[in-house]
């Protein structure tokens, strides 16, 4: 079942009560979202390396996801965790743990990198997977996360978003200064009202909408 385009506070409240009315697990659901977004992905046939861009929130959860299905099917994979693992979300801990434990290439970013040196960590990838942050992103994105968002435009790679752009405002559609550029978005449940705004289609490229197993007695509701 579809749905138009949902703001941020809609698609809140639609994870919120599939968790808590419907009682999906809520590690249930990151798993179908990095699962779909993984399929899509693979739809596009790369061929060469991936390199995962993850924050601690559950965006980079569904980076983890993605990384384990994009390693299930043979690509090459490395993934960067942008800040501290203790900060990672609870369900996000959980597959990087699975992905510590798969022995997947994964390497920790803390504050104050230069820039430059994650443009080296870039440099070796066909497709980078944007899975920094997440739609409840709010005010002008900083460094160290600003910098991260412009080494991945710099890098001239093809840019693959997780659910939005990290940097862009899942409302409005403005970015919120640095704004990654992507080429294709996974967004989940439905597209969100930011991306109807011209100032968008820069940043979003073409979007995609991944189910991730909420009842369309839910949906319905929406």
């Amino acid at each position: 079942m579809s749905v138009g385009a949902l703001s941020r506070d809609q698609v809140r409240a639609i994870d919120r009560r599939a968790v808590e009315q419907f009682q999906i697990p809520s590690i249930i659901l990151m798993e179908n979202a990095g699962r779909g977004a993984a399929e899509l992905l693979i739809s596009f046939a790369p061929s060469g390396p991936i390199v995962i861009c993850a924050g601690t929130g559950n965006n980079g959860g569904d980076g983890f996801v993605i990384a384990r299905h994009l390693e299930i099917h043979r690509y090459q994979v490395q993934v960067l965790l942008f800040g501290a693992p203790e900060k990672l979300s609870p369900d996000a801990l959980t597959n990087y743990t699975i992905l510590e434990h798969a022995r997947t290439p994964m390497r920790v970013i803390r504050e104050n990198v230069d820039i430059s040196e994650i443009k080296n960590e870039l440099e070796p990838a066909e497709w980078i997977v944007d899975a920094l942050l997440g739609t409840g992103t709010r005010g002008e994105i900083r460094p160290p996360m600003a910098t991260t968002i412009d080494a991945i435009n710099q890098a001239q790679k093809r840019v693959f978003a997780v659910d939005l752009p990290s940097g862009l405002d899942c409302d409005t559609g403005r970015p919120l200064g640095s704004c990654v550029r992507a080429e294709q978005t996974a967004t989940f449940v439905a597209l969100k009202t930011g991306f109807e705004a011209d100032s968008a289609e820069e940043y979003v490229g073409q979007a995609h909408v991944i189910g991730i197993g909420v009842p369309p007695a839910l949906l319905a509701q929406a």
